[in-house]
């Protein structure tokens, strides 16, 4: 029987796709908007709302220990990036910090290909500039 079967794959190792959504998450934390596969934004979508979830809760208790966020992400300038700007943007927002937008499919594997991207980051960029 296949109960309580949850997630994707993606035909990987359990290492291999743990070390992918590292690296997606921080792709998506320093540039807020990165273009991937379908299926892999759709694995990387809860996993990096609730990342910002406990970092956000944290921020606002108090001073943050990250052993206890068990935050891995390999980056220290990722960390900094998403304790100081990505959790102060969305203080107010109860959830939903990602969108995702289908965009074509890839040209060798024809593999459908989309956007995810933080809510708010253009606001973010337009403000500077002017």
């Amino acid at each position: 029987m296949r109960h309580g079967i949850a997630g994707k794959k993606l035909s990987m190792t359990s290492s291999h796709r743990k070390a992918l959504l590292r690296n997606l998450a921080v792709s998506l934390i320093m540039h807020d908007q990165i273009k991937t596969t379908l299926a892999k934004a759709k694995l990387l979508r809860p996993y990096i709302e609730k990342i910002i979830t406990k970092v956000k809760k944290k921020s606002s208790s108090g001073p943050i220990g990250l052993s206890y966020l068990g935050l891995d992400l390999n980056n220290d300038a990722a960390l900094y990036r998403l304790l100081t700007v990505v959790a102060k943007r969305y203080i107010a927002r109860p959830g939903g910090y990602t969108r995702i937008i289908k965009e074509s499919f890839r040209k060798g594997d024809g593999a459908p290909m989309a956007y995810i991207e933080l809510i708010g980051w253009q606001n973010e960029k337009t403000s500077k500039t002017v």
